[in-house]
Formats: structure tokens, sequence, C-alpha cells
């Protein structure tokens, strides 16, 4: 009999250090409490400085039109969308760890989603920018939307994937913006209580809606918790399927593929996981939560980072058998000549595509690499700077060298203000995650109480104890303490 005796292994503890309930509050709302450290000030003022560069470099472009950029007849997409697809990515992660792990019931999400949360909307909202400016006449944005006008027949297409974008991001933001505010009133009660001045506990009040922690609050909360994490999982999907399909359904070699969709979507996980590595490393060191973002978070992410990359460099892959296969001259062109040959004017950029998102996420195999923080954070950022080479390669390279000889561009380099557009966007991204992390708990309070108790230390080491006992000695203790 003993040898079909199973223990169970307990698993490693979501919250380090022997934590009460009290005892989390004070450390997750410590931040917000106190004054902002020098380490804030100087990221804030930095992200104030790169958003106030952004914003003039937009100025010149309304002022002086899209000759601003280095855009011509041929590479009429350059930096600008290639940013746009790469800020949708990044804004992936979140959506996922709130609403899909939230379903499959997976607790180590809650160390970790508030931020990722917020980074979703931060990095739509970056994202959102660039389509927006790059119509040019900007102050005409309104013709995007179908609504009844007086314009005849100018009409919006909906047989177009650009319409389709409006919508599936514009449908993203809200829900992702409903699900990171929902999940923060309880939260920000929290803090309305412990609120010493008049006019915090005013401002956490309202933006708190009354929430009295009652029973009726936690069903109400619960079930539209559920119900938004079911509607933004399609959403996980669907989005950056839409704007793969801004390529797919032209007949540009290098776009027209019908990879597009799930290549999209695994690389849009990839990139968002990364750079939730990058944004939580940095934000459990600076405001003391290792205790809360622990290994076991890191590890798990990571081993998320390197099944998406395996996926999309089996997708890189894919697409060069695909072309070897379908024995399409101009596809082989594209991707045999004028992306694969290192020797090709922007080989260079292929190349480094694939180094940094096939090659370089492979040392995540080893556990003791998943584990190390340093390695962790250079290799997020060595990733999305890989993804952001992605949407490059497939924008500029497709477009580069076409169907025309003719037509062929000269060598496209971005303009001081395509790079200084893109760089306000950084600006707008980390000004608002610093405003966020200052006024707003950057874990979710209510939900770590809720896994203490079966994923705390203490809880975890008296488990330990537990099944290293026989059953006769448990036995033996339980009948005791019942008589």
């Amino acid at each position: 009999m003993a040898l079909l005796k199973y223990e169970s292994q307990v698993r490693p503890p979501l919250v380090a250090g022997d934590k009460d309930y009290h005892q989390v509050t004070e450390d997750i709302v410590r931040p917000i409490e106190a004054r902002p450290s020098r380490l804030w000030w100087i990221g804030f003022l930095v992200s104030v400085a790169l958003l106030l560069f952004g914003v003039y470099s937009v100025y010149r472009e309304v002022v002086y039109g899209t000759g601003q950029w280095n855009l011509h007849k041929t590479i009429g997409w350059g930096w600008d969308i290639t940013n746009f697809v790469w800020w949708v990515g990044i804004g992936h992660a979140g959506t996922l760890i709130s609403a899909i792990l939230l379903l499959f019931r997976q607790g180590w999400r809650t160390g970790v989603n508030r931020a990722a949360e917020a980074m979703t909307i931060f990095a739509v909202m970056c994202a959102g920018q660039f389509p927006i400016w790059h119509m040019g006449r900007v102050w005409m944005a309104f013709f995007v939307l179908p609504y009844p006008n007086t314009r005849g027949p100018l009409w919006v297409n909906f047989n177009s994937p650009l319409l389709w974008d409006v919508f599936a991001i514009s449908t993203y933001f809200t829900v992702s913006l409903l699900f990171w505010y929902t999940g923060l009133i309880p939260d920000l009660a929290t803090v309305r209580d412990r609120a010493k001045l008049k006019w915090r506990k005013y401002m956490y009040g309202l933006l708190s809606f009354g929430w009295t922690g009652s029973t009726k609050h936690w069903q109400r909360h619960e079930s539209l918790s559920l119900v938004l994490a079911g509607l933004s999982t399609p959403l996980v999907l669907s989005v950056h399927t839409v704007v793969s399909f801004d390529f797919a359904t032209s007949v540009i070699p290098g776009w027209h593929t019908t990879i597009f969709p799930p290549y999209f979507v695994a690389g849009a996980i990839f990139s968002g996981f990364a750079m939730v590595q990058t944004l939580l490393l940095v934000t459990r060191k600076v405001l003391s939560l290792e205790e809360y973002i622990t290994l076991e978070h890191i590890e798990v992410m990571n081993k998320v980072i390197v099944l998406t990359g395996s996926i999309v460099g089996i997708a890189y892959l894919t697409e060069l058998f695909v072309a070897w296969y379908g024995q399409n001259p101009y596809e082989m062109w594209a991707f045999m000549e004028n992306r694969a040959n290192p020797f090709s004017p922007y080989g260079w950029s292929y190349w480094l595509m694939m180094s940094c998102n096939v090659l370089s996420p492979q040392i995540f195999w080893f556990r003791k690499m998943r584990r190390n923080i340093t390695v962790t954070f250079f290799m997020s950022v060595i990733v999305n700077v890989g993804m952001w080479f992605e949407r490059f390669v497939i924008i500029v390279t497709s477009l580069y060298r076409d169907y025309l000889p003719s037509s062929w561009a000269t060598y496209y380099t971005p303009t001081i203000w395509e790079i200084g557009f893109y760089l306000g966007t950084f600006g707008l991204f980390f000004t608002c995650y610093f405003l966020f992390s200052k006024f707003f708990p950057v874990i979710a309070i209510a939900e770590i109480k809720h896994i203490l108790k079966r994923s705390g230390e203490s809880y975890k080491e008296n488990m330990a104890v537990v099944e290293r006992k026989q059953p006769d000695e448990m036995y033996e203790e339980t009948h005791a303490a019942h008589h």
C-alpha cells in the first residue's frame, strides 16, 4: 500500500514572508501615502521631457505636413505604422493576464495583473496616436466614424481592414479600461478609508463609487469581473488579428499571406509579456515589492515568453517555406533576396529580428536563467527591440521593393521628427505609468488577500510540515484533537 501513496508537491508561495491582511495593505499602499522618492522624480521628469519633445515633433508635422517625415510614394508607411503595430502588441499581455488567466483561475496573476492592465491602457493610448497624426489633416479624423452626415457619397469603406482597426482598437481600449477600473474600486476604497487629508479622502471616495465592502457589492463586483473577462477573451485574439489584416488582405509581396493572424497574436503576447517584465522588475525594486512580485511570477512569465517566442520562430520559418514552396517569383524575391539575404539593403534588420526573437529567448529553457533578475531584464529589452524590428521588416522591406523596379525606393531612413514622435510616445507611456504608480495601488490588494491563505509563505510552510507526517501520525493527532 505504501507504493500507492502519493504526496502532492507543495507549490512555492506567491506571497513571500509571514504576511497578514494588515501588512499587505501597509506594504502596497505605502508608496501612495509617502512622498515620491528621488528616483520617482527623476524618472517622471525624464518622461515629461520626452513627452514634450514628442509634442513638438507632432506640432511640426501638423503645421508643415507629413513631408516632415521621410515618407514618399513607395514607402508610404514607415516608422509611424511600425510603431503603431508595435504599441498595439505591447498592450496584449495585460488583457491576457487579467481576462484569460482569471477564467482559468491562475493564482499567480494577482501579483502582476494590475500593472499589466494599466500598461495595456497606456500602450493603446500611444498606439492610437500614430494613425491619427499620419492622416496629416488630423482635424478631419472624424471622417473615419460611420455616422449620418451630409457629405453625400463620401462614406467609410466597411470592407477595409483600416476601418476594422478603428472598431477593434476602440473596443479593446474601452473593455480594458472598464476591466482595469473595476478591479481598482475595492482598493481605492481602502486608500479612501486610510486617507488623512480631506482632499485625498474626497478624491478617492469619488473614485471608489461609494464602495462599502458589503456582500452585495462583492457579489456584483465578482459578476462584473467575470462578464468583462468573457468579453475580453475574444479581444485578445481578435484585435491583433484585425491589425494583421491591414497587411494580409493586400497584394504586396511579403504581406499577402494567411499566416499573419496567429503569427501577429503570438508576437503580440510575446512582446507584451516582455514589456510587463521590464516594468515589473523596475517597479518591484523601486517600490520594495519583492515579496509580492516574486521569482515565481518572473519564472512563469519567462515560460510564456519562451513559448510564444518559439511560436514566432516557427512562423518565420513557415514564411520562408511557403515562399519557396509556392514558387511565386515575387514572394520568393521578397523573402529570399529582400529579407533573408544578409547583403541586401535591409538584410541586417531581418537577421537582427531573428536573433532577438528566436535565438535569444531560448536561454529561458534553463531554470537558472528564468529566475535570474539581471538576465530577465536584459532579455525583456532585447525581445522588444526584436519585435520592433519584426514590424519594421514586415512594413518597410515589403514596400521598399515590390513588383516594379521603376518604383523601387531609395534607402529609407527616418527623420528626427519621426524619431521624436516615437520617443514622445515613450514619454506619454511612462508619464502615465509613473502617475499611476504614485496615485493607485500597483498590486491588487483585494486579490492578494484572496490568495494569501492558500498561497502565502506561512501557509505553505504549514502544509509542508503536514505533508511530511505519516498517515498514522496524522490520524492520531486528528483523533486526539476531536476528543
